[in-house]
């Protein structure tokens, strides 16, 4: 967030950076680890709708492969993600923010936050934008490891908070006015119907790529969640 301000910094700019490398200084023990465990997913948090008599129904269920792809070798991964979008927290231009996290199996690969170029008028349509670049980058992370000839197990399992969002991306029948929302929609839903994703909410520990979650239990558990061991007390000498 702060490097949106790298052109002309303020005082304050200034003095909330001392207080991120305060925080660095104290928690400096933490860990980012890789681990190749297969996690367990609540399969039946994602609905599977039947899209046959949708414009998508001609694809089967099918996902588009490079006819050149070398034979998959080795155990597969499972990739999950967890994406969300602020809006219009910018003070300044009310412009949002995106941010996605994706996983290989329990490893973290991959973060993004950015600042979106236009204004979202509603929290709806900024989501529905993340949730497009998110599966945009699992798209190209499915293509780049098939051509590596790793498996991928399942379809991408990816977590959002937008309950409409999630709903229309599930829903066959769903149609959007809007040319942005639209042009979103129907790259979601074609990678549902294909089953290269499946969407669904949970606890989501992008919030904090886009949100300035205040200090409590919430912000423990999602920080815990991404960095092993950043709040272990020390062994008492």
């Amino acid at each position: 967030m702060m490097s949106s301000y790298l052109a002309m910094p303020r005082r304050g700019h200034l003095e909330q950076v001392l207080h991120i490398f305060a925080y660095l200084k104290k928690y400096h023990n933490a860990e980012l680890v890789f681990d190749p465990s297969v996690p367990a997913i609540d399969e039946t948090a994602f609905l599977a709708q039947d899209w046959a008599s949708s414009e998508f129904g001609h694809l089967d269920s099918k996902e588009e492969v490079p006819p050149n792809m070398p034979k998959p070798r080795g155990a597969g991964f499972l990739i999950w993600a967890k994406v969300v979008a602020d809006r219009a927290t910018d003070t300044v231009t009310r412009k949002s923010r995106t941010g996605f996290l994706v996983w290989l199996n329990i490893s973290l690969v991959y973060f993004m936050i950015k600042k979106k170029a236009s204004v979202e008028t509603s929290s709806f349509g900024a989501e529905f934008c993340a949730m497009r670049q998110c599966c945009d980058y699992l798209c190209g992370l499915r293509y780049k490891l098939c051509m590596m000839g790793i498996e991928i197990l399942d379809p991408c399992y990816v977590e959002g908070n937008n309950q409409s969002v999630l709903a229309n991306t599930n829903n066959p029948g769903s149609t959007l006015k809007k040319k942005t929302q639209s042009i979103s929609y129907h790259f979601v839903s074609e990678g549902v119907a294909r089953k290269e994703w499946m969407t669904d909410t949970h606890d989501n520990y992008a919030d904090l790529l886009t949100k300035m979650l205040p200090a409590g239990d919430k912000r423990r558990r999602f920080v815990m969640g991404l960095l092993h061991h950043i709040f272990r007390t020390a062994p008492a000498s």
